[in-house]
């Protein structure tokens, strides 16, 4: 029995050959069916795992092929087959790993295999082996049944990939929605409990994650989510190199692309290693983008680098081969040096880093002026080198650099060393160019000397101030120098008009001077009269053609004020070949509307300039901008106006002619008038006339009707419009009538004047005649009526005649008083016995006398404004003087009174009354008075002009309010 066990196995091993031969031979199929050792899960990957082997395998290697089947929630739904080739190994466990779309907590799966010898060696088979049994692929989830779970789990992916998520509820969740960050996502039913949504080209947000979050009725918490961490594509590195400097480092670099670490550690940056497969080192860098690799190996020259980048998701890799020595990139140069020779020349020293006298290396230098190069040569190197440059400008600065490279194998060039310098100041290299401006000014001759400046190559340093040497042709001895400093380009000269002169101008700097410029006048330059022409110009520009000057000519020069409205003309030039007869001005200071005057000169061989046209023009004309002032002129018939021209340089075009515009209610046009309507007038038609003639400024509207409104307005046009519209100015034509009147009103109003003239005239004189503000007896107009008599005491002196009666005035409660002879008297103040006066001893008898106020003299008449005489006696006695005093106690008595009155009242105001006494009887009763009375005695004829105080007696009125005369009493007789 024993025997037979050991005999048995013994046996089948020694058959199973011979089968396999037999089988060989005879080309009959035979079958390796797989066995499933395991099927492992990893969830995050979402990653399944199948171990199989091979049993009946009794070669020792054989080529098979392996089908594998992967079915879905029920073995009959078949969602995977794919077919896996590889070489088996007796007794050798096979691996193969299948990832899942779907998450596999979502759902079961099953896998089961078989196989197929494929293997050269033995005939083709045209079948498989059995399948081996169905193996189950799940994992076992739990939710309760008002909970919710989701579908990967913080799931990392790239960009643009798909991802499926699941979901998981309870038996009593429904109405499940989710949101991808705020975007709603919809997906399928699997089953009652489980729901997928398939997430297509999913894009990169944020290193944060994305976020997807559900809600469903009735669960026991809210929100359920998850994370989704997107990563970025790792990109295969770029421009991957290695270069040495000194042969004894390698550094290599590269460009890494993006960054694809996320967040919470999700992921971390993507790593970098290199591999030399010649000396299989592996190195990994500390550094994204560079890596420095030590040489160890000196007899080395060839080298094979991998550079691997790799993160979570992906591996890339890129590889170069090269040879050490054509890889070298050398050092900057260094102790550079710049020595300048003169202000054209500069020589240029360096040093390099070399290998030794044998190694040659070739260097590039560059010249540099306002950042561009100037100047490049090539140089060949061992240790050290030099250069000069030549040809440089004074005064300028320049920046000089240097770079190598190896000059056998040419790698790349080294940094650039530069060193910068300057050329020190030459003389001016280049003359001027000069013109000038001329115009006769009070009997002067005024030149405006204008020059450009030099341009920074031709002042060969900084220009500190121009000379300018005026030398008199006709009296070659004198010459004047001035000296004008920088910057001005410019200056003013008075010259004789009767001369000729060469005006020599050079500029300076600190080296020297520049060649002269010369330009003579003549003595009848700024006295030139040419036509002017009229040119059209464009947007671009004007064309300026001219007639060639007679004789030989060295040039042209056309000249014209870039700002011809402003007071400083900004005069500019353009210097001309003498074969050149036409020309195109540009300037980015022209202006549309803004006119711009040409003139052409020719320049002769003694410098002389020759003015031969003036050319005028715009380069778009405009419609006017104002309109002219109207002055207006008009009779009872007829409207003149007229209007001044402004200045051709402030017109913006060519005026053509001007238009009237005259409206009435009538409408009545002129015969050279014509109906039209403007905007401005309401579309109200009115009559035009148009003024062809430029020089017309007046115009005059005939048989118009007298007394009418008319309206007027006048505007000028040109190629492009008419002026604005203004406001039309309202006349009325006078009456046919008004000139008789004006006849008769401007005689009167002349004769007037010159009577209010001489009245102004001789106020003076009236006043002092009349009323004079100081009495003075030499003036008083009483002496005329006394002429004749030629008498030398016309005027008397107190003391000379003493007054014989005095009026008193001030009498402010006496009883009414009437002078005798002017009316009746009241019977209880006046006696009926006929006043006298009484005589000084050796006289004949009483003599009557009439008193009156000079009014002229009355002070107090003229402060109250009024006038009169105090009639009757005066009762009242010392106050009142009722009597004629005689002379020798009448100052006793006005003292008395006067100084007692004073006294009395010494607050009252004081003025002075002059009375007169004269011999005529001037009122009373001519029946009482003597039939033949005495003749007076000298001085009665005008007794005396004297002042009493207009406090003693203030004039009284009669009851009819008029002046009365009075008769004074002396003390006896009253």
């Amino acid at each position: 029995m024993a025997l037979s066990a050991v005999l048995h196995p013994a046996f089948i091993l020694a058959v199973l050959p011979l089968r396999a031969s037999l089988s060989e031979v005879l080309g009959e199929p035979f079958q390796l069916t797989p066995e499933i050792l395991a099927v492992s899960i990893q969830s995050k990957l979402q990653q399944v795992t199948l171990q199989w082997t091979v049993p009946n395998l009794t070669h020792q290697e054989l080529k098979m092929t392996f089908q594998i089947e992967i079915s879905r929630v029920k073995t009959s739904n078949i969602i995977w087959v794919e077919n896996y080739n590889t070489t088996v190994k007796w007794n050798q466990v096979l691996h193969w790993n299948w990832k899942s779309e779907i998450p596999l907590e979502c759902v079961t799966h099953f896998l089961r295999i078989r196989a197929m010898v494929n293997d050269a060696k033995y005939p083709p088979q045209s079948s498989w082996s059995n399948w081996s049994s169905w193996k189950e692929v799940s994992v076992q989830v739990s939710v309760q049944p008002n909970a919710l779970s989701i579908f990967p789990k913080n799931k990392l992916l790239e960009e643009g990939s798909n991802v499926t998520i699941c979901l998981v509820y309870g038996q009593y969740l429904y109405n499940v929605s989710c949101k991808l960050q705020d975007e709603p996502i919809h997906g399928e039913q699997l089953d009652s409990h489980v729901s997928l949504m398939k997430l297509n080209n999913v894009v990169f947000l944020s290193n944060t994650g994305t976020n997807i979050n559900c809600e469903a009725m009735n669960a026991t918490k809210k929100p359920f989510g998850t994370v989704l961490f997107v990563s970025k594509v790792l990109e295969e590195p770029k421009s991957f190199s290695c270069e040495t400097q000194d042969f004894k480092t390698l550094k290599c670099s590269w460009e890494p692309g993006v960054d694809t670490a996320l967040a919470w550690s999700q992921q971390a940056s993507q790593n970098y290693t290199l591999y030399e497969s010649f000396s299989g080192r592996h190195e990994l860098s500390n550094h994204r983008n560079s890596h420095t690799w030590q040489i160890t190996e000196e007899s080395q020259e060839t080298y094979n680098f991998t550079l691997t980048t790799e993160n979570k998701l992906r591996k890339r890799s890129v590889n170069i081969i090269f040879n050490l020595t054509h890889r070298v990139h050398l050092k900057a140069p260094h102790d550079v040096t710049l020595e300048t020779i003169s202000a054209t020349k500069a020589n240029m020293t360096w040093k390099v880093h070399s290998r030794g006298d044998s190694y040659t290396l070739l260097c590039q230098v560059e010249l540099q002026h306002e950042r561009e190069g100037i100047q490049e040569h090539n140089v060949s190197v061992h240790m050290s080198a030099s250069y000069l440059f030549s040809d440089l400008e004074p005064d300028t600065e320049y920046k000089a650099r240097v770079r190598c490279a190896d000059a056998n194998h040419f790698w790349k060039w080294s940094d650039w060393t530069q060193k910068e310098f300057s050329t020190p100041e030459a003389a001016p290299s280049q003359a001027l160019d000069v013109w000038r401006r001329v115009r006769l000014e009070n009997g002067s001759r005024v030149l405006n000397l204008h020059w450009k400046p030099l341009l920074k190559s031709q002042a060969n340093g900084k220009i500190i101030s121009y000379n300018i040497v005026v030398e008199n042709q006709d009296r070659p001895t004198e010459s004047e120098h001035y000296s004008v400093w920088a910057p001005a380009l410019g200056t003013q000269l008075d010259l004789d008009p009767r001369s000729s002169y060469k005006i020599h101008v050079t500029a300076n700097n600190s080296v020297g001077a520049s060649p002269e410029s010369v330009i003579a006048l003549s003595d009848g330059s700024g006295r030139e009269e040419v036509h002017e022409k009229r040119i059209n110009g464009t947007k671009d520009g004007f064309h300026i053609s001219w007639d060639p000057l007679s004789g030989d000519a060295v040039g042209y020069v056309v000249d014209w004020c870039a700002h011809s409205r402003d007071q400083h003309c900004d005069l500019q030039w353009e210097n001309l070949g003498p074969n050149t007869t036409s020309t195109i001005i540009t300037s980015d200071a022209f202006k549309p509307g803004v006119r711009y005057n040409f003139r052409i000169f020719g320049r002769s061989t003694q410098q002389n300039a020759q003015l031969l046209e003036k050319q005028t023009g715009y380069t778009q004309e405009l419609a006017p901008l104002e309109n002219p002032e109207v002055r207006v002129n008009f009779t009872s018939n007829s409207i003149t106006l007229n209007w001044q021209d402004y200045a051709s340089d402030f017109q913006s075009a060519f005026v053509e002619g001007y238009r009237v515009y005259l409206k009435s209610k009538e409408l009545q046009c002129h015969p050279q008038g014509k109906k039209t309507w403007l905007p401005v007038t309401d579309k109200l038609v009115v009559c035009e006339y148009d003024i062809k003639d430029l020089k017309q400024k007046t115009f005059t509207v005939k048989n118009l009707q007298p007394e009418t409104l008319y309206e007027f307005f006048v505007t000028p046009y040109t190629s492009a419009g008419q002026g604005p519209n203004g406001t039309f100015t309202k006349v009325t034509t006078l009456d046919e009538h008004s000139h008789m009147l004006l006849q008769i009103l401007l005689p009167m109003t002349f004769c007037v004047l010159l009577i209010i003239i001489a009245c102004y005239w001789k106020s003076q004189w009236v006043k002092e005649k009349c009323y004079p503000d100081i009495p003075n007896p030499y003036k008083s107009s009483i002496l005329s009526l006394i002429k004749s008599k030629k008498n030398p005491h016309l005027i008397m002196n107190v003391k000379d005649c003493i007054p014989d009666v005095l009026e008193v005035i001030n009498k402010v409660e006496g009883p009414k008083t009437q002078c005798v002879g002017s009316g009746k008297p009241h019977a209880e103040d006046v006696s009926i016995k006929p006043p006298s006066v009484p005589i000084e001893s050796g006289s004949s008898g009483p003599v009557p006398c009439v008193f009156f106020e000079n009014f002229t003299y009355d002070q107090s008449a003229f402060d109250s404004g009024s006038h009169g005489l105090v009639s009757g006696p005066l009762k009242d006695t010392p106050h009142q003087l009722g009597l004629l005093t005689p002379p020798n106690k009448l100052l006793n008595v006005l003292e008395k009174d006067y100084m007692k009155s004073l006294e009395e009242s010494p607050t009252e105001e004081t003025s002075l009354i002059y009375v007169s006494q004269l011999a005529s009887p001037m009122c009373g009763d001519k029946d009482s008075l003597a039939t033949n009375p005495p003749m007076p005695v000298h001085c009665s004829e005008y007794k005396m002009q004297m002042a009493v105080p207009g406090s003693l007696a203030p004039p009284a009125l009669s009851e009819d309010n008029s002046p009365t005369s009075m008769i004074l009493l002396g003390q006896d007789e009253q």
